[in-house]
């Protein structure tokens, strides 16, 4: 039996037959374990979006989505908010090499913890991600608390002492709200 916890209900289960009932439903984002470093920064830099939407992007990128893009741009270092046309040729090299590294292990973890059988309790928040889901806990490189930004039906989270130099990042709807309030640096916190 599948069930979907959530009260959204947006999963769905295809019954396909072939590799062209199959290539009727891909996006057409490319593999990040099979790309190239120039591949991957010329899928990065097609259209002008933060790094955090690129990413989660399956015409660009294939099968990373939200969870894994908070994991991937911890382990890059990198601001979510960061716009792909002004990320430096280094800076696209160190998501590429993250993003390889950070899918490749989960894939593998996963692959683990399934076994032989069908994979149970499929969630994308997880006890070993670094960021992703970790609202206040610690950040386990540098100890600092993980931030949360909530937007639409999404959340980015991230951790201001690895990815954004200490600062803050602002959200939408609650930095507003506290104006003056809002921290604007992990020293204010």
């Amino acid at each position: 039996m599948l069930t979907e916890a959530g009260a959204k209900r947006r999963a769905a289960l295809f019954v396909v037959q072939g590799s062209d009932g199959l290539a009727e439903h891909d996006r057409g984002g490319i593999d990040v374990l099979a790309a190239s470093e120039v591949e991957f920064e010329a899928a990065l830099r097609r259209e002008n979006h933060t790094v955090k939407r690129a990413l989660a992007d399956p015409r660009l990128f294939s099968g990373i989505g939200n969870a894994y893009s908070d994991e991937i741009l911890h382990r890059a270092g990198l601001s979510p908010f960061v716009q792909t046309q002004k990320m430096t040729a280094e800076q696209a090299g160190r998501l590429h090499a993250a993003t390889q590294q950070v899918m490749a292990e989960w894939i593998e973890r996963l692959r683990e913890q399934a076994g032989d059988d069908f994979p149970r309790e499929v969630t994308a928040f997880r006890p070993e991600m670094a960021v992703h889901g970790r609202f206040g806990k610690p950040c386990p490189v540098c100890g600092a608390p993980v931030q949360r930004i909530r937007y639409a039906n999404n959340e980015t989270n991230y951790c201001p002492g690895c990815q954004t130099g200490g600062q803050i990042l602002a959200d939408r709807s609650l930095s507003r709200l506290l104006k003056d309030d809002w921290p604007r640096h992990l020293e204010e916190l």
